[in-house]
């Protein structure tokens, strides 16, 4: 199979070689592509894909689209539905949208093995959950079970002889093992009209971070949480099979309202380690003042503002709450602002460009993983 170069409103396909596939598999895999930059609208994706297909012969006389919708349809990844409209039409299903977050996950951040414990090491060992391959004595209060009888029968046979064989209290050995960490996470993600300005499209690699970070913790770490909001004028959360419909929208930039949401979010969870991610493109620009209406400035760093963001920052670290920014552009200017943020909250930020932003959020999450924040 290849991946076909095509270029039409900032969507790009390098071609590529891959394993022999079938015809379905291979439609199936642009076809997820495509749904993920419609934000899950299957008639704009089918529209992409007949183009593609008259481009680059995508299909045969044996295999046509037609044949493709048909099998999509057989194997459960749309269905019918009837619209606002009234009219009927075909929709992706919730198969469809774990393929899509699998898709992410591969694309983003490998072939991740799992685990079978689905947990994480902290920095503290002792009576804890995972082997770590070292060993110490024996020590009162030790569990039985954490004796390693190898060793110990080892010991026993070097300190006492295979004549005079005999197992005492100091040839025991005991295994350590780390205690495994439970991560509460919450994402946020700016829906700003910045993220799609200027021809280039940051709103479809920060939701497929989002649908792998997703994917990664609920097949790997089942134990930790991973909460989703988005952050325009308001905040809001959303759902994580919201993800491949998520939109950029007419708004500013209100980081204060994604920030409080973050924190009364992690507030209700009861694991020890919290954390925020925030991928964002802009500077904060917008507030929602008690009475309802919007204070707005899009011009400059706006001192009552960045005020109102670097307290947020500060109540966070009170809570031991931690905030990793990640800054999807280059603007020497706006990273006074991220620098400042980052010191009062004493958390951290990465200047990226979108194509490293999965690699570096995937390092950090397992960086975090294994050390326990307090």
């Amino acid at each position: 199979m290849k991946r076909y170069t095509h270029k039409r409103s900032g969507f790009v396909f390098t071609t590529y070689s891959a394993p022999e596939q079938s015809k379905f598999d291979q439609l199936l895999d642009i076809f997820q592509e495509l749904i993920t930059h419609t934000s899950g609208d299957f008639d704009e994706a089918m529209d992409w894909l007949k183009e593609l297909d008259k481009e680059y012969g995508l299909t045969n006389d044996d295999y046509s689209l037609d044949d493709f919708v048909a099998e999509l349809k057989e194997r459960g990844y749309i269905r019918e539905e009837v619209k606002p409209d009234g009219s009927s039409g075909a929709a992706i299903t919730e198969k469809t949208e774990r393929a899509i977050r699998q898709r992410a996950l591969d694309q983003i951040f490998g072939k991740l093995k799992k685990s079978t414990q689905g947990n994480h090491k902290s920095k503290h060992t002792g009576r804890g959950d995972e082997h770590t391959g070292d060993y110490r004595s024996y020590r009162f209060g030790d569990a039985l079970e954490r004796i390693s009888m190898t060793e110990s029968l080892r010991n026993a046979q070097i300190n006492n002889g295979v004549g005079d064989f005999r197992l005492s209290e100091k040839d025991l050995v005991v295994e350590e093992t780390h205690f495994k960490a439970q991560m509460s996470t919450v994402l946020m993600i700016d829906i700003s009209h910045s993220m799609i300005l200027y021809g280039e499209d940051r709103i479809t690699p920060a939701k497929k971070v989002a649908m792998a970070l997703a994917q990664l913790i609920t097949t790997r770490y089942p134990k930790d949480s991973l909460d989703v909001i988005v952050f325009g004028n308001d905040a809001w959360p959303i759902k994580i099979k919201d993800l491949p419909y998520l939109q950029v929208g007419p708004y500013h930039t209100n980081t204060v309202a994604g920030l409080e949401l973050a924190m009364d979010i992690l507030r209700r969870k009861r694991n020890t380690n919290k954390q925020i991610f925030m991928i964002t493109d802009g500077k904060p620009s917008c507030l929602r003042l008690k009475d309802g209406r919007y204070y707005k400035n899009p011009n400059g760093l706006d001192e009552h503002i960045v005020s109102k963001c670097y307290s947020m920052a500060r109540q966070a670290r009170k809570v031991n709450i931690p905030i990793t920014t990640f800054m999807i552009a280059n603007d020497s200017y706006l990273q006074q602002f991220v620098d400042a943020f980052t010191e009062a909250n004493q958390g951290k930020a990465f200047y990226t460009g979108l194509q490293g932003l999965g690699e570096m959020i995937f390092q950090d999450y397992e960086t975090n993983r294994k050390k326990k924040i307090r």
